[in-house]
């Protein structure tokens, strides 16, 4: 297993941030990326109200599970709450992205679960993205919602709100954010056409376990 170091962390973290913006998943400031640190209960957080392209390492933020900052001179994203508690409940949750894409987002305003259309949402996801019950950004409550909702799934969404991506790594993480967007508009224009067929909870297991098996240049 390769660990890096917490600057390279950081750097990556910030490079995610760019391809969030130039990806247009994100607008200005909004939306927030972490990772956790190898071997230490203690993450890395984007800070709150910074823009990603003008971002250097040394403004990512520390924090431990308590909610404290133990490195770092910058507020940190108004929503570590959120990123924190999903780190205690899923062990195999490495990083963390949260996006306000468009199509997405639409479906968090109606509050209407994104279903597994595509093979690769199956694989990826695990499943269905669902709706987290609405509360207030940053809040305690939005974080128990939105863990809750997530389950053992790899993205959720936060009632008018936004996207919650996670994965074992920054790049997975990016990933499904990334995927639920196309998922979404995907869906969206199958309705309009007729009929959006999705795939069974059967289907959408085998693919999942399928995918955590077999895909990739991994070592059997």
């Amino acid at each position: 297993m390769i660990i890096h170091s917490a600057v390279q962390l950081k750097d990556q973290i910030i490079q995610v941030g760019k391809k969030l913006v130039d990806a247009q998943l994100v607008v200005g400031t909004w939306g927030n990326i972490s990772c956790r640190v190898p071997n230490h209960k203690n993450y890395h957080i984007t800070p709150s109200g910074m823009i990603y392209h003008q971002l250097k390492s040394g403004d990512i933020v520390t924090m431990n599970f308590a909610g404290e900052v133990v490195e770092g001179d910058r507020k940190p994203s108004s929503e570590f709450i959120l990123h924190q508690e999903i780190y205690k409940a899923r062990s195999d949750v490495g990083a963390v992205v949260h996006t306000h894409s468009n199509y997405a987002c639409s479906f968090a305003v109606a509050q209407e679960r994104i279903p597994p259309v595509l093979e690769e949402a199956a694989q990826l996801i695990g499943g269905p993205v669902e709706v987290a019950r609405y509360a207030p950004p940053g809040s305690l409550k939005l974080a128990i919602h939105g863990v809750r909702a997530l389950e053992n799934r790899n993205a959720v969404l936060l009632a008018n709100h936004g996207v919650v991506a996670v994965g074992r790594s920054l790049e997975e993480a990016f990933t499904v954010a990334v995927l639920v967007e196309k998922l979404a508009q995907v869906f969206l224009n199958a309705k309009s056409l007729g009929t959006a067929h999705v795939l069974n909870d059967v289907e959408t297991k085998n693919l999942r376990e399928s995918f955590l098996k077999h895909y990739g240049q991994s070592k059997k």
